[in-house]
């Protein structure tokens, strides 16, 4: 059950036996984030401080000021999470001839959870999508200008975590709550260390770039076969960002519907690995720079489970000025805004069958579902 029909707030979802036991082992599924289920895990205070030298933390809200979008006056939350291959080095394999020099985010998602936690909407935004770019400072101090055209995920480069930040709350009027980078290595370590993620291909894939070629068929993924999944763009669909993204909407669902069946609340050594690679992979908002901190979120969203999270793609469209880019379709993005501000459901009519809730092209079915998940 998902959020309520357009102009409700998300009702309770009741559930009973085992059902509602594993949806409650399920703090937060995207890409990677079942490091919120393990850190609840985690008890002891030397643990935590060895867990806490783990993570990276940015003062996003020093650097950005006060000039920011209101806080929403509901209980909601909204949290920029960005898939990044910002560790030089580590992440040279992956990408293919797409690979850059520089910190790149290729994976950009706004999470809002929906008043009283139980429900959540998550927004992806292609990374090609052309934006309007304030002005960032640089790693260096040194400032870069404002650009009234520039590709979303360049804010990242430019600018890093902050200037993503500041570039999203410009687009979307939302003031981000939170801010969760995941970098690919330490994703492709996450899933080796659950043991793999379970999907089954309807067709096959074969992606020279990502390095992928799965059959037609039941696979359980490694690591570096998820990481690579995710990034496989020129293999699936027409070959877009946006078929990209229907992909890893997919595997999310996956990983929902399968981190809470890995035995980690028996497996204290597997509890402890997984935690130890989590927080090592991760760089948060200050707010969020320590295990208890990230605990106490994944507390407050223990009733969100697979089936509650609500995935929409940005509505864009192909990019008048460049046909190697999209742009947003202004009313249709204004009611996902709205939607999420007012923490509403995304109305229909803000999504097509292109960039609507859970696409429609993607070769991955979720093992025991429907193909979308319905």
């Amino acid at each position: 059950m998902g959020p309520p029909l357009d102009g409700e707030r998300p009702p309770d979802h009741p559930r009973a036996g085992g059902r509602a036991r594993r949806r409650r082992l399920l703090r937060f599924a995207v890409l990677g984030l079942a490091l919120l289920v393990v850190v609840t895990g985690v008890g002891a205070t030397a643990l935590y401080a060895k867990l806490d030298r783990n993570i990276a933390h940015i003062d996003i809200d020093g650097a950005l000021g006060p000039d920011r979008p209101e806080d929403a006056p509901h209980d909601s939350l909204d949290i920029l999470v960005l898939g990044s291959d910002s560790r030089a080095g580590v992440n040279g394999a992956y990408g293919g001839e797409d690979a850059q020099e520089g910190a790149r985010a290729d994976t950009a998602m706004i999470v809002h959870v929906h008043e009283g936690h139980d429900a959540a909407t998550v927004v992806s935004i292609p990374r090609d999508t052309m934006v309007e770019r304030p002005a960032c400072e640089r790693d260096d101090g040194s400032k870069t200008p404002a650009r009234e055209r520039s590709m979303f995920n360049e804010a990242y480069t430019v600018g890093g975590p902050v200037c993503s930040v500041k570039t999203v709350e410009e687009m979307t009027g939302l003031r981000m709550d939170h801010f969760i980078e995941i970098d690919f290595r330490g994703f492709a370590d996450m899933i080796d260390t659950l043991g793999g993620v379970e999907i089954t291909t309807t067709r096959s894939i074969d992606d020279e770039d990502s390095h992928l070629d799965l059959p037609a068929g039941t696979h359980t993924l490694d690591g570096e076969q998820s990481l690579a999944l995710v990034r496989t763009r020129k293999a699936v669909g027409d070959g877009s960002d946006l078929s990209r993204i229907e992909l890893q909407q997919q595997f999310v669902r996956a990983l929902a519907d399968q981190v809470s069946g890995v035995g980690l609340m028996t497996n204290p050594k597997r509890l402890w690995d997984l935690a130890d690679v989590a927080t090592s992979a991760v760089t948060t908002d200050s707010s969020l720079g320590s295990v208890r901190d990230l605990a106490g979120l994944g507390r407050s969203m223990r009733d969100i489970g697979p089936d509650d999270l609500r995935m929409v793609t940005l509505p864009v469209e192909r990019d008048p000025e460049d046909p190697n880019r999209v742009a947003p379709v202004d009313d249709r993005s204004r009611q996902v805004w709205n939607a999420l501000r007012e923490d509403r459901r995304v109305p229909r009519s803000a999504t097509d069958d292109r960039t609507g809730e859970n696409g429609g092209g993607t070769p991955v079915a979720i093992p025991g579902r429907a193909p979308h998940g319905e």
